[in-house]
């Protein structure tokens, strides 16, 4: 194998905040789109855990988690434009730590209420998705475009792709809220083409040179 091997899942947030890393680093790479009720046997043996991404080294090292992924592509290059680097500050951190926490329960209750019909409801997990991530991130993205300030960073691209699907659930009810900023910074990403590259379908199987 002379290239990684990315196996992904095109709409699942986590592989797509590891393609947009890989992509972003520059980073050459085989993408193996799977298929959830068949998942490839080859992706199991090297991580039984059976989620995506998963990203197989040349060397036959495997890194089964987004955030690792995206950490291993950006320090690849010496991250002269600081993509990682501006992703360490405090406040990024913890951006990303309510994205992949408190928000991400949230979204799932508001995305998948038949998977959680003992919970409070749908429009209990929206009300506390936008409370304690959306309006916070609201705040943040009124004084500069960016999570990472003037400049992008990876802390946006591991947190778009969520915001993205809480928008889709409804997204006329999301268009009409009161934060501006936060679906001005979503709109960018959106018509970005590091999204469009990033989204590009691709068969079933391994496509070399994604």
């Amino acid at each position: 194998m002379r290239r990684p091997l990315l196996y992904t899942y095109r709409r699942c947030p986590y592989a797509m905040r590891a393609r947009m890393a890989l992509l972003q680093a520059d980073i050459e790479f085989d993408a193996h789109e799977i298929v959830l009720r068949d998942k490839p046997a080859e992706m199991l043996t090297v991580s039984p855990k059976g989620t995506v991404p998963v990203l197989v080294l040349p060397g036959g090292q495997v890194i089964d988690e987004s955030m690792d992924i995206m950490r291993w592509a950006f320090e690849q290059r010496d991250d002269s434009t600081g993509w990682w680097q501006r992703a360490q500050s405090r406040s990024c951190q913890a951006f990303v730590a309510l994205n992949d926490g408190p928000f991400k329960h949230h979204l799932d209750g508001y995305k998948y209420p038949e998977r959680h019909l003992a919970d409070e409801g749908p429009v209990f997990h929206r009300d506390q998705a936008v409370m304690c991530l959306l309006q916070p991130l609201d705040r943040q993205l009124a004084g500069q475009p960016f999570l990472g300030g003037d400049e992008p960073c990876a802390a946006d691209l591991a947190i778009f792709p969520f915001v993205r699907q809480f928008r889709a659930v409804d997204e006329s009810w999301f268009d009409a809220q009161a934060l501006n900023p936060v679906q001005r910074w979503l709109r960018g990403w959106l018509e970005s083409e590091l999204f469009q590259r990033c989204m590009k379908k691709l068969p079933v199987g391994c496509t070399p040179g994604f």
